[in-house]
């Protein structure tokens, strides 16, 4: 397949993704796995690796994974051209929003509408949410659920610490460090 295909692909893959994934960043994930299946440009483990990258980068989840993703597929230029995909459906929708909203936004179907959009976006994410355990906490690469015990153990340590009020109080950056070098010490 030449660039241009693969750049025109890349742009209208990521455009709907963009169009389509109500709710930030995690809403993203299920249309990136699709992506992975799709068309090969990733494996779910690479996806993870997506995840774990674009998490502890600065800028949002969606635009960081469309970049990578882009740069994975072709280079520099796919990078920027996956990004432009993704934030051209929300620009043009903030433009149409912003227009008409003021004149809207006590209508009661429009109420109505965003009420229901919420718990479809929550669903969509915790969808999600279930591929990625799978694919971390089970291994499930192959098909088979295999448990991975050391991640499963130290994800439990995590969420339970994060129960205690003092360590709540820890920023998100440091969690990332401590992970990190877990994993460095411990090689998961």
């Amino acid at each position: 397949m030449n660039n241009l295909v693969l750049g025109l692909r890349l742009f209208w893959e990521f455009f709907k993704v963009g169009l389509f994934s109500v709710g930030g960043g995690p809403a993203t994930l299920p249309y990136l796995m699709e992506l992975g299946d799709k068309y090969q440009w990733f494996s779910m483990q690479e996806l993870t690796n997506m995840i774990a990258i674009s998490e502890s980068t600065p800028g949002p989840l969606g635009i960081n994974m469309a970049t990578y993703v882009g740069f994975e597929t072709l280079g520099i230029p796919g990078g920027i051209i996956a990004t432009l995909g993704l934030v051209t459906p929300s620009i043009i929708i903030i433009c149409l929003v912003a227009a008409f909203f003021a004149k809207v936004s006590e209508n009661r179907f429009v109420k109505s509408a965003f009420s229901a959009i919420r718990p479809a976006v929550t669903a969509i994410i915790a969808v999600a949410i279930w591929g990625i355990c799978k694919v971390i906490l089970f291994n499930t690469t192959d098909g088979n659920f295999q448990p991975v015990w050391s991640v499963i153990i130290l994800a439990a340590i995590i969420l339970v610490l994060l129960q205690i009020k003092l360590f709540k109080k820890i920023h998100p950056f440091f969690w990332f460090v401590i992970g990190a070098i877990v994993g460095l010490v411990f090689k998961f």
